[in-house]
């Protein structure tokens, strides 16, 4: 064994050799007081919400989710991420996400390979990074009418309501619920659709327990009842930081008989808990607990019971997967906070990093206009002493509620490129003793050229402007000349056939749509690349088609506003397939018609044959009455008759028609 495993090998062997506890009839004197945040933190993530709702919508094209966030500043930060599920090489649905916030937010949006739709009020969400998918502008409704607008697109899979979080994961497919229709109630249980971290850590209060001597420390963690009483595994982190040695320590986790426990700490400790409980190295080693009490003063004895002399940290919890608790010193010495704990938010500081990312770009008519808003300036505290381009001569303009900063390409020491014109923005902010720089650039478009190409090799070497159903067809955009400071993205891509074939959907949200579909890893330049499959089940088929295709030219400082989009198609011509009908593929399905109607004339004829030979041949005296029956293969012919003369094409198995 390791030496890192050591410790807690230790700790396996203290929790198995311990004794049953028994409760201490006498009052426990031990007066909780908030410990102060530097001696003590605790931070949790939990998928209950004040208010929230789960519901199946199994046939559903668009998985509709609903967040109503509360804040209690003016503007905040927050991380967003989106998880599907892939199970047996699935695709994800369609995700439409409505985004309600009550004030300012810097979101950071993580979305990969998932076809999302943002509903959003762009005046108080602004992105760090460009989210890079399909946005519309949410009204200004009310949450009953938010809630009717979202479900006219689609049935609502889940809803909740979050006070002030920190980040949020949303896990798509996942809804287990037994609601048809998502009403929001009070003190929900989301399940594994979602789990949030709120911002604010949790409270931790501390005291001396009287009469005890010595210096062994405990750490009282209560999870309380949630709504609902499935099995759930908490995960608990221990991190303490002593000065030497390991600390004379023991821990009490304390929750509902349903809660079992798994923890994961950097100390030999005591452990003391409900249900069954089992560490990070042994996960498969479970322990059983005891039965405690479910007071605070009742596990206050056990602590005393258990000759601890200091309660380091004692919390109470809503039903929580995840617990850290960080303590940075150890060894029963108590630091209680000589403040009374505190009920509003702390005010909040100018952060440099948050102010220079809101600074806004915008490129038109030959000059560069930079612009950045007053009203999230004084929600960020922050005061501006100054604020210019490269050249100190070129300050901004106060055009009442927001700084202008605006120069032609020929001035104020624009640095211009065949492709682009870069600057320096400069502000001096008073809590900052240097002045805080951010390069900014404009795109000039008309020296840029996009193309979109289809190849019939994954060498990418000629292009072609022909396709032929049954073969891999490879496709790559790029544009010239390729710009470093910009990230070129594929966002959506579609192959019309026009009546006979419709639309087939190939790329969207940055994702495959389809099974045939494959992203492709980028050229060396990073040109965005994949490939797909086309098939056509039934004739006739189309001699033409055009392929398009959304793509994205993205800073790669994650500025929004510097963000290009251009739409770039090909046409191609769709090459029949050899009706001899026989390919290096197999057969294609004109042939596959000849021979089944072949089969079915020659069966016909060869039966009516026979009958006529069997029907003449016997003797009259034992003739017996037929009774007709129709052939499997005329249903058959039917069926393929029926469809002859409308053309479906999907990529290989997966029906996109528009």
């Amino acid at each position: 064994m390791d030496r890192g495993a050591l410790p807690l090998a230790v700790a396996l062997l203290l929790a198995g050799c311990s004794l049953s506890p028994t409760s201490l009839a006498e009052t426990v004197h031990c007066d909780l007081q908030p410990v102060d945040p530097e001696r003590g933190k605790v931070t949790y993530t939990t998928s209950q919400v004040s208010k929230g709702c789960v519901a199946q919508a199994p046939n559903a094209i668009l998985e509709v989710h609903v967040l109503f966030l509360e804040f209690p500043r003016d503007l905040s930060q927050l991380e967003l991420t989106l998880q599907a599920s892939k199970q047996n090489g699935i695709q994800p649905r369609e995700v439409l996400l409505v985004l309600s916030v009550n004030s300012n937010v810097f979101l950071q949006l993580q979305a990969l390979g998932i076809p999302l739709h943002l509903a959003y009020n762009p005046n108080l969400v602004t992105f760090q990074e460009p989210p890079g998918v399909n946005t519309t502008e949410l009204p200004s409704f009310p949450k009953t009418q938010i809630l009717e607008w979202a479900a006219e697109r689609g049935p609502i899979a889940s809803a909740a309501e979050l006070d002030d979080p920190q980040s949020v994961l949303l896990r798509l497919g996942q809804a287990q619920g037994s609601l048809s229709f998502c009403m929001l109630e009070a003190s929900q249980d989301m399940g594994r659709m979602l789990e949030w971290r709120p911002r604010t850590p949790a409270l931790v209060r501390g005291c001396r327990l009287e009469g005890v001597a010595g210096h062994k420390e405990a750490h009282i963690l209560r999870v309380l009842p949630g709504h609902s009483a499935g099995p759930r595994t908490v995960t608990v982190k221990v991190e303490l930081s002593c000065a030497s040695g390991d600390p004379d320590a023991v821990l009490i986790l304390q929750g509902p008989p349903y809660v079992s426990w798994l923890i994961d700490a950097n100390h030999n400790m005591q452990i003391w808990t409900t249900g069954e409980y089992s560490f990070k190295i042994f996960p498969e080693k479970n322990i059983r607990g005891f039965k405690l009490p479910d007071t605070p003063q009742g596990l206050l004895g056990e602590a005393r019971m258990l000759n601890a002399s200091v309660v380091a940290s004692f919390v109470e919890l809503p039903l929580a997967s995840v617990v850290s608790l960080h303590a940075p010193s150890c060894g029963g010495r108590l630091q209680t906070s000589p403040a009374p704990i505190q009920t509003t938010p702390p005010k909040d500081t100018c952060s440099p990093e948050l102010l220079m990312s809101l600074i806004q770009t915008k490129c038109a008519n030959d000059a560069m206009t930079l612009v950045l808003k007053k009203e999230l300036v004084a929600h960020l505290k922050c005061t501006i002493m100054g604020l210019t381009l490269w050249d100190p001569s070129c300050q901004a303009e106060d055009r009442g509620d927001q700084f202008v900063l605006h120069s032609a390409y020929s001035s104020c020491g624009m640095e211009v490129t065949a492709n682009m014109i870069s600057n320096e923005v400069v502000v001096n902010i008073l809590s900052s003793s240097s002045p805080q720089r951010k390069k900014v650039h404009c795109l000039n478009m008309d020296s840029l050229s996009f193309q979109l190409g289809l190849y019939l090799s994954p060498h990418f070497l000629q292009a072609s402007n022909t396709i032929e159903p049954g073969q891999q067809s490879f496709v790559q955009v790029r544009v010239s000349p390729s710009i470093p400071e910009f990230l070129l993205q594929l966002d959506s891509c579609h192959l019309d056939l026009g009546p006979e074939g419709g639309t087939m959907e190939l790329i969207q949200g940055r994702a495959a749509k389809g099974n045939c579909v494959s992203l492709l890893s980028p050229s060396p330049e990073g040109n965005p690349r994949f490939s797909f499959l086309l098939h056509f089940y039934t004739v006739p088929i189309p001699k033409t088609g055009t392929l398009s295709c959304t793509i994205a030219l993205r800073p790669k400082t994650g500025s929004q506003d510097q963000e290009v989009r251009r739409t770039v198609f090909t046409r191609l011509n769709v090459i029949s397939p050899d009706l001899s009908g026989c390919t290096s593929k197999g057969l294609v399905l004109p042939a596959v018609l000849g021979i089944t109607f072949g089969a079915f004339l020659i069966g016909a004829l060869l039966t009516a044959a026979l009958w006529y030979i069997y029907s003449h041949t016997r003797s009259p005296g034992k003739r017996e009455p037929v009774v007709a029956v129709a052939a499997p293969a005329s249903s058959e012919s039917s069926s393929t008759n029926h469809s002859i003369g409308s053309t479906q094409s999907t990529p290989c198995s997966t029906s996109s028609m528009a």
